[in-house]
């Protein structure tokens, strides 16, 4: 039975996420956020994409950026969560390998000039190195939100937003609190170009 009266591990919790959040220097998350007014102004695409709690997060963060930034007072961005479409993810995993599920989807929809985001605790995973290495074949801007060391993919991303903590659940956390300032701050953009 949970013990009724202790709060130490919501506390211990709580106390290494605002931590983080403290220490962060966020001006990479600006330079982020000015590219996406950019390709929102352009139509340009953005893509996400994460494995596991991650791939959820590259769901959550395509809605708010395709309806939420705008609140249907202007069109969202063009926005593909490459996590998205069940059938595209089992073809490839089948027909290719699953290294390959997000890299051959970029291929596909990508033109010069698009944004990719990937988000990852690791920075290892397979899928993820494979669609930083053919993001940059096409000229595609990538970016990694990363926990722990940030893994391989710290060195393969054009623009690293780099958390070094060691919890899998904090670093999914700190995905979706990034996404949600970029949403934050793409909407105040957005309501000071509608003023002048």
């Amino acid at each position: 039975m949970l013990k009724t009266q202790s709060t130490t591990t919501f506390i211990d919790y709580a106390s290494r996420l605002s931590s983080c959040l403290e220490a962060y220097d966020w001006s990479p998350l600006q330079l982020l956020a000015n590219e996406l007014a950019k390709i929102w102004n352009d139509k340009q695409h953005l893509f996400i994409c994460g494995n596991g709690g991650s791939a959820a997060n590259a769901l959550h963060l395509a809605t708010d950026l395709i309806y939420g930034i705008g609140q249907g007072k202007r069109p969202g961005m063009k926005v593909h969560a490459l996590t998205s479409n069940p059938a595209v993810i089992t073809c490839l995993g089948n027909d290719t390998s699953y290294e390959e599920i997000f890299s051959c989807q970029l291929d596909a929809l990508s033109t010069p000039g698009d944004i990719l985001i990937v988000l990852s605790g690791s920075g290892n995973s397979k899928n993820i190195l494979h669609i930083l290495k053919k993001a940059r074949s096409l000229g595609v801007k990538s970016w990694a939100i990363l926990g722990f060391s940030g893994g391989q993919a710290k060195e393969l991303a054009d623009h690293v937003i780099h958390f070094p903590i060691d919890d899998m659940q904090i670093a999914e956390d700190l995905q979706m609190i990034v996404g949600h300032m970029l949403m934050k701050e793409l909407s105040d953009y957005h309501r000071n170009k509608q003023k002048k």
